[in-house]
């Protein structure tokens, strides 16, 4: 079984320490095989943001997470000093989690291919664009079908409330109506701090087979949305005939995470 704990929106530079040691003191008691980051690792992208969330990121390495993947959002593009933002919109970002802005993993369950939805010339939009599409398409051509096959990225596929169409990636449908085609299973992100799950054949009626939407709240940050508390989602991949998913959603309660919710998704 492969257990994937994704975290998202943790704004470092508004993270709230007692929230920091409830997480860590998650993966202390549960651990997992890997992390999944969805952007907006920081507030600003300053240096010292970067660095306070890599070492948080080391801490949970330490604690039983022997993997990561992690994917820059609009958080993590500098805002303020125009200078940096467009010579070098990732420079900070690079400096901390590395060259690559699209890592993907893999092991014998499960294909996870992260994509960078960003841009230094858009505030906050995602776009998924052409030559994106085509790569993920042929990975995905080439992956096991027996796998489950998941694409992460910062802004969300499908909207569970109205206000949110807005924030819905730019050329989404012709994502998923091209990728349902080729196998993909579950979309993940983050953006909007609100946590759902969601089939988006609701949303893109001309999907060829369902594809399922994990959106994780804010983790860390004191920007948390309406009513819901700090959250993260726990994935855990069962191995039969077929694919078949929990996904647990952990909220803060009283300084430490507990079950909030479960879904069980099969393909």
């Amino acid at each position: 079984m492969t257990t994937i704990v994704q975290i998202s929106d943790t704004h470092f530079g508004t993270e709230q320490p007692a929230v920091v040691q409830a997480m860590e003191d998650h993966v202390q008691e549960h651990g997992a095989d890997l992390l999944v980051l969805s952007g907006d690792i920081t507030q600003r992208a300053r240096h010292n943001q970067f660095a306070a969330a890599l070492a948080f990121v080391k801490r949970l390495r330490g604690h039983g997470i022997p993997e990561t993947l992690v994917i820059p959002g609009n958080h993590d593009i500098p805002l303020y000093n125009l200078f940096a933002r467009f010579l070098s919109p990732y420079g900070n970002y690079r400096e901390h989690f590395g060259d690559d802005l699209e890592p993907t993993f893999e092991n014998d369950e499960v294909l996870v291919i992260g994509l960078n939805t960003t841009h230094p010339r858009r505030h906050k939009d995602g776009l998924v664009t052409p030559k994106q599409v085509r790569a993920v398409a042929e990975r995905l051509r080439r992956g096991d079908p027996a796998k489950l096959r998941i694409v992460v990225a910062h802004q969300p596929f499908g909207a569970m409330v109205q206000s949110d169409l807005s924030n819905l990636q730019h050329g989404a449908q012709a994502a998923l109506e091209c990728w349902s085609e080729h196998g993909l299973d579950l979309v993940m992100g983050g953006h909007i701090h609100l946590p759902y799950v969601l089939p988006l054949s609701r949303q893109y009626a001309g999907l060829s087979r369902e594809i399922w939407m994990v959106q994780a709240g804010t983790t860390l940050s004191s920007r948390v949305r309406g009513t819901s508390p700090n959250s993260f989602n726990r994935l855990r991949l069962q191995r039969s005939e077929s694919k078949q998913l929990c996904v647990e959603r952990w909220d803060l309660l009283d300084d430490r995470f507990v079950l909030g919710s479960q879904f069980h998704l099969h393909w």
